[in-house]
């Protein structure tokens, strides 16, 4: 039986691998921006991709600014023509200069970052003198996610004032990243949102009470963009939903997005009972939570038995059925740390693999 994932040249592919799909790529990227209302108010993180083409698809539907988490994926999007990149991850350390570099690089690019210390501040600044290069800074703000940021407050307010008052760096805005919103029901996200950004719009009466500018508001991720984009001050840099995944699809089921990345596997032993024996070990699909690691649609019964770094063994009463050889088809549940587990992803058009797309910024460093 055929469905929309089934390869039908399946015998030539070496298993496991990571297959996506762009047309249906394209399709979620049109939700998106139907959600949004106006591409320019999207910024999509890059990092569940890292796929450069992807970058290109985004780019033929009007989408110009990104998000990325690291110096390879702000090079990836620049070097594709993206003109406006943010790098979501405070610059420290050897990445102050090679951030820098990038800019120098890619002259034709707009950069800036997030930050959340005055003494990165300063340094943003001082290095910014030293290349002769003005730079954005996004002030991180921390209203519940408890990762990086600072609570909106008298500090934040502070160190927004360094922003504006060091040399060659400016104020971006504020970055706002609420990826502790996990509630399932949609009138219940958008009551946990909406109150969580009460101290946020505090802080910004007061900043435009102290005379500085707030260009703008970079707000969300996946589950609650579509509740900042009813506010029309607001940036959006939902990531997930480029590709889809199955714990997002049931965890938030308001969301209408399609899945476009799978997991191909073959069974490769049947060590007894009811038990099959899966080439889909710790090294090909991210393990970082708790099974269900894979969705099995052909299987969707089955318990997960063991996980090795090769070995994916699952227990099922249809085993008799299955042989090795014999190809599954898998949804990852967490597909943004999976899809890095692969060079590149093998691309289906028309059912048939066509070519491959190499994960660009899988690497921590591509030239810069």
């Amino acid at each position: 039986m055929e469905f929309w994932y089934t390869v039908k040249n399946v015998a030539d592919i070496p298993t496991p691998a990571l297959l996506i799909y762009p047309d249906r790529i394209e399709e979620n990227l049109r939700r998106m921006i139907a959600i949004a209302g106006d591409p320019e108010k999207l910024r999509p993180h890059v990092k569940t991709h890292k796929m450069a083409e992807i970058i290109t698809l985004s780019l033929k539907a009007g989408i110009t600014r990104f998000k990325c988490s690291t110096i390879a994926e702000a090079e990836m999007v620049a070097a594709r023509g993206g003109k406006d990149v943010m790098l979501a991850m405070q610059p420290v350390g050897p990445q102050l200069e090679r951030f820098f570099r990038l800019q120098r690089e890619f002259s034709g690019t707009c950069f800036s970052a997030l930050a959340d210390h005055e003494g990165v501040i300063g340094q943003l600044s001082a290095t910014a003198v030293k290349y002769n290069m003005e730079t954005g800074i996004w002030l991180d703000i921390n209203n519940g996610m408890n990762r990086t940021g600072i609570i909106p407050g008298h500090a934040a307010l502070h160190l927004y004032s360094r922003i504006c008052d060091l040399p060659m760096v400016r104020p971006s805005g504020l970055h706002v990243y609420d990826g502790h919103i996990h509630d399932g029901n949609i009138s219940d996200r958008k009551t946990t949102c909406e109150k969580d950004f009460q101290p946020v719009d505090l802080l910004i009466a007061r900043l435009h009470k102290s005379g500085h500018p707030v260009p703008s508001i970079m707000a969300g991720g996946t589950p609650t963009f579509p509740i900042h984009a009813l506010h029309g001050d607001r940036e959006l840099s939902p990531g997930t939903c480029v590709l889809w995944d199955r714990g997002y699809e049931v965890n938030f089921p308001d969301l209408h997005f399609l899945q476009a990345a799978v997991l191909i596997m073959r069974v490769v032993s049947k060590p007894g009972g009811n038990l099959l024996c899966l080439d889909l070990g710790h090294k090909a699909i991210s393990a970082e939570m708790p099974h269900p690691r894979i969705h099995l649609p052909g299987l969707p019964d089955c318990r997960f038995v063991s996980h090795n770094e090769e070995h994916l063994v699952i227990e099922t009463p249809d085993a008799d059925a299955w042989h090795p050889g014999d190809v599954l088809y898998g949804i990852p549940w967490h597909i943004c740390p999976t899809v890095p587990r692969y060079p590149s992803a093998l691309v289906v058009r028309d059912g048939k693999v066509t070519e491959e797309w190499a994960i660009t910024a899988r690497d921590r460093k591509i030239t810069v």
